[in-house]
């Protein structure tokens, strides 16, 4: 058995536990399953251990706690669950596995940790005075006597030769290596001539600063074409899109079955239909069967199951009801039923027909409209054209206002260089000023320095002075027993004064009180619950019955719904209005191909002639593109000659700056 494995294994569950949200045994199930892979002892193990952790909680963190309390910050808040693990196995598992089981663990776990633990656990002072007296605030005294704290003092003898073991090898770790001690070689006495002493070392020349790089706006295109260009592929691309849209729109509606609005609008007066119809449910005449199904399609919860059985119990009653009252003579609204079912019939036809008269409609006057838009696409092109013949004038007035700013900066060029040939005497005068200001510098950082030196010796000192005063304090020694007897009473003279012993007494009393109510409500809740189960069962059996009754009624209901649409639908189609609709559309679609025929001929004939005015237009713009590159590149040509001028100058005085 690998021990410091098993150990890690319980810390890690423990770490994942949350005592609010989850409950033990559902989490020791879980975490079985996830232990598959060990044996059947080490998984006995790891889960002995987690159970007797998470049950006696309270017991292992008040030793916890007072521990982290000793030890100050020394230690880490992620070995917490590590001290507890090993707090239960001392306090529980030790007479169970033994004292050579116990060091083995012990051994396998961080050394440095498990020996200030347990020489701070299995001291005996800390037992009888700090840990018993948190104990007794959980248990009674005599309970945590009798059960942990002498036993605990007996394994202390045995539990001091564990500790010495583990010093001894935490000393061993601690030794450093020994290293080869290093023999002295003396060496002779040489006398030489002293070196020569060395060349000073020359000043440093100052480095010329490096010119700035020509800016990218020097020889670069403008951004107007590019922008034109973006925007009429864009406006391109919206065209093509709409006119995509308008050719489905025109499939579409040469589609002769109905559209989604109209089988929307149907199926909603369908459905009205059936909603007021729904109280023939009531008068239906048939034998119930007498089958019985517990297992019901959806799962229901208590409320559900009751409301339910409530509903079907009601309907039951109103039934029975019924066929008392006809036994007595009363009559069946069947006439009326049957009238009103044929006038809503009637009404239906006559909404159906008025919803295909208008598709037929609306098929019309789409036709119309399609023509109304080829209008508004020749007004559009001829809009067009003219836009096209603007932007070629801004282009034009644009490289015109681009040639003027280069000659502008030309001249701004040339007046810059003649400005920076009287630059060396400037700057010379410049370097002595700088030289001048570091000396006054350096003096003023030296006395700063020596003003900071006495106030950090000052600081140091009265710093030493209080980590004195605070050793002193400290070396008092504090006296922390506390001797209470818990048969006396406080002595303030009052009326429901009682000593500790008697309070223990009552509060035993008080609790095996409650416990008796707890178990006569324990009682009292299942059998409760036994009840309420076999209503449920009840419920169920009745609410199957007539689930399956309502289902045989409802196939019978649709298989009429069906047959009523289908005569419906025939009626429709025979309509006068409707056919006379139906031929005024084909007459439209008939004049709509027509002209579209004529227009495919028009353009067959009239191919030639734009062939030719799309050549010219061609021309024209590879001329315009020739012209403009013979002006970029001119534009370079003079730009680059004033550069070269400008450097030529520039370069006899150094440090100079040039600006673009």
């Amino acid at each position: 058995m690998n021990y410091k494995e098993l150990v890690k294994e319980v810390t890690r569950l423990l770490d994942k536990f949350q005592e609010d949200k989850q409950c033990i045994d559902s989490y020791t199930e879980d975490a079985a399953k996830e232990l598959k892979n060990l044996s059947s002892d080490d998984q006995k193990f790891v889960i002995d251990a987690l159970l007797g952790c998470i049950t006696h909680k309270k017991l292992l963190d008040t030793v916890v706690n007072i521990f982290y309390v000793h030890q100050g910050r020394t230690l880490l808040r992620v070995d917490r669950n590590l001290f507890i693990v090993v707090c239960y196995l001392a306090m529980f598992q030790l007479d169970d596995l033994g004292l050579e089981q116990f060091s083995k663990i012990i051994k396998s776990l961080d050394i440095s940790k498990m020996h200030k633990f347990l020489s701070f656990f299995f001291n005996v002072n800390n037992l009888t005075t700090q840990i018993q007296e948190e104990w007794s605030h959980i248990y009674d005294v005599t309970v945590v006597q009798s059960n942990w704290i002498t036993p605990l003092i007996r394994w202390c003898g045995e539990i001091d030769k564990l500790l010495d073991q583990l010093a001894s090898k935490m000393s061993k770790g601690s030794l450093p290596k020994k290293s080869a001690k290093k023999i002295t070689e003396p060496k002779e006495f040489i006398l030489t001539q002293p070196k020569p002493r060395p060349l000073p070392a020359a000043e440093v020349i100052p480095q010329q600063d490096k010119p700035k790089p020509v800016p990218a706006t020097t020889h670069q295109s403008p951004k107007e074409p590019d922008i034109l260009d973006e925007l009429k592929q864009r406006n391109r691309q919206k065209a093509l899109e709409v006119l995509n849209e308008a050719k489905s729109q025109q499939f579409r509606c040469a589609n002769p079955q109905k559209s989604e609005k109209t089988q929307k609008v149907m199926s909603q007066i369908l459905q009205s239909r059936d909603a007021e119809l729904k109280f023939d449910k009531l008068y239906t005449s048939g034998s119930p069967s007498t089958q019985k199904a517990n297992i019901l399609p959806v799962k229901l919860n208590t409320t559900a199951i009751l409301r339910e059985g409530a509903l079907y119990n009601r309907q039951l009653e109103e039934e029975l009801q019924r066929l008392e009252q006809l036994s007595k003579g009363a009559s069946e609204p069947s006439a009326f039923l049957q009238w009103q079912k044929e006038m809503k019939d009637k009404d239906l036809q006559e909404e159906l027909a008025e919803l295909e008269r208008r598709r037929l409609e609306g098929r019309i006057s789409h036709e119309e409209a399609v023509l109304a838009r080829e209008r508004v696409l020749e007004r559009n092109h001829h809009k067009v054209q003219q836009t096209k013949e603007e932007t070629a004038e801004l282009m034009r007035k644009y490289a015109e206002k681009r040639l003027k700013e280069e000659k502008e900066m030309r001249e701004l060029v040339q007046q810059v260089a003649d400005g920076h040939k009287n630059s060396k005497a400037a700057k010379a005068k410049l370097q002595e000023i700088k030289q001048h200001i570091v000396k006054e510098v350096s003096e003023q950082s030296r006395e700063l320095l020596s003003q900071a030196l006495e106030e950090a010796q000052a600081e140091l000192s009265r710093k030493m002075e209080l980590i004195r005063q605070i050793r002193a304090f400290e070396s008092i020694p504090l006296v922390r027993q506390k001797f209470v007897d818990e048969t006396e009473t406080a002595g303030h003279d009052l009326l429901c004064e009682m000593s500790l012993a008697e309070l223990r007494e009552r509060l035993i009393m008080l609790r095996e009180l409650q416990e008796f109510e707890q178990e006569e409500r324990r009682n009292w809740i299942l059998q409760e619950k036994q009840m309420k189960e076999e209503l449920l069962l009840d419920q169920l059996d009745n609410i199957a019955l007539c689930r399956s009754l309502a289902e045989q009624a409802a196939a019978a209901r649709s298989q009429e719904e069906k047959r009523m649409k289908s005569e419906l639908r025939e009626a429709v189609s025979k309509d006068e209005r409707v056919l006379a609709l139906q031929k005024t559309l084909e007459q439209k679609q008939q004049e709509r191909q027509q002209k579209k025929s004529e227009k495919a001929n028009t353009k067959r004939n009239e191919k030639e002639p734009p062939l030719r005015d799309k050549n010219s237009i061609h021309n024209k713009q590879v001329l315009e593109e020739h012209h403009w590159q013979e002006l970029e590149r001119s534009l370079e040509q003079q730009v680059h000659g004033i550069i070269q001028q400008s450097s030529n100058k520039t370069n006899a005085g150094p440090n100079q700056r040039r600006v673009f």
